[in-house]
């Protein structure tokens, strides 16, 4: 079978099977000719799909990436090649499946948002010490921060968890895995401050954080009122809890904490996934020499 109508019983297929939407099967179709006309160049003749091998398909990736594709596209690209070949397969219309050894590139990492610490501190000092909103908002953030939480950990926190007294948090993290991680003195105040006004709410849940009505602080607000904050003190693209957490654990790696025990108080499973803070670090080291340095 040629080339061209295996693409179009592709394409079918995801049109009446799949339902794909309109904008997602032109992305297929586009892909699929572009590799049409790679094997075109290569071969010079019509292709018949079955002749192919993995030695054939691989060359299409240098192909696509001379044409100055990074590699989120160049992902995509060979995607939709490798879906249409393992459905050709399925179907039986080819006897083995000539792309399932080719390998897609690895996703670009992004270095995550961060802020300066003199902006985390003005953060700190916008919330309204005089409102119980004021006073939570501002508690819920220099938690976040002091202890590199999630959103959704600091949601789900009893007022159980955080020991003031040996100055520890207790946090249940993803797959229900326990950690306890330090808290900071000024931290602590700040926390001790909150709890003296949540004791004055009536009705309460035992959640740390909660609503002036007692019930438990929803995600939306939170990150609605910790997003409102952070645009009035820094000009940051992603201004969300999340980026208090990449925060967290850019200033301690910085500041020359094991990476082991930054990756511990993340709850990481992995040493990899912290190692990407490292490399921020790296790149605001080339930064300043760049900027400073006269022979740079």
């Amino acid at each position: 079978m040629n080339l061209n109508t295996s693409i179009e019983k592709f394409i079918a297929y995801l049109q009446v099977e799949k339902g794909y939407s309109n904008n997602t099967i032109d992305t297929y179709i586009t892909a699929l000719r572009q590799f049409d006309e790679f094997l075109t160049e290569a071969f010079g003749t019509e292709i018949d799909v079955s002749m192919l091998d993995g030695d054939d398909i691989s060359p299409y990736l240098g192909y696509m990436h001379d044409k100055g594709l990074k590699k989120t596209s160049l992902r995509l690209k060979i995607s939709a090649v490798k879906s249409m070949f393992k459905f050709l397969y399925k179907k039986g219309l080819i006897e083995s499946n000539p792309a399932s050894s080719v390998i897609l590139p690895k996703k670009e990492k992004k270095l995550p948002n961060y802020m300066q610490v003199k902006e985390v501190e003005k953060l700190l000092e916008y919330f309204d010490g005089n409102t119980f909103e004021g006073i939570r908002d501002r508690a819920l953030v220099d938690l976040i921060y002091c202890c590199g939480l999630r959103i959704s950990e600091a949601l789900q926190l009893k007022i159980n968890q955080i020991d003031l007294s040996n100055k520890m948090l207790k946090v249940i993290g993803k797959g229900n895995k326990e950690r306890y991680i330090p808290i900071g003195s000024k931290t602590l105040e700040t926390m001790r401050m909150y709890e003296q006004v949540r004791e004055h709410i009536p009705n309460r849940e035992k959640a740390l954080f909660i609503k002036p009505d007692g019930t438990k602080l929803d995600r939306f607000t939170a990150y609605r009122q910790i997003n409102n904050a952070m645009g009035m003190v820094t000009d940051i693209k992603q201004k969300s809890p999340h980026t208090l957490r990449h925060s967290f654990a850019t200033h301690l790696l910085d500041n020359g904490a094991d990476i082991r025990s930054v990756s511990e108080m993340l709850g990481h499973s992995s040493l990899s996934t912290t190692q990407v803070y490292t490399h921020l670090s790296i790149e605001r080291l080339k930064n300043a020499y760049k900027n400073a340095h006269p022979k740079a």
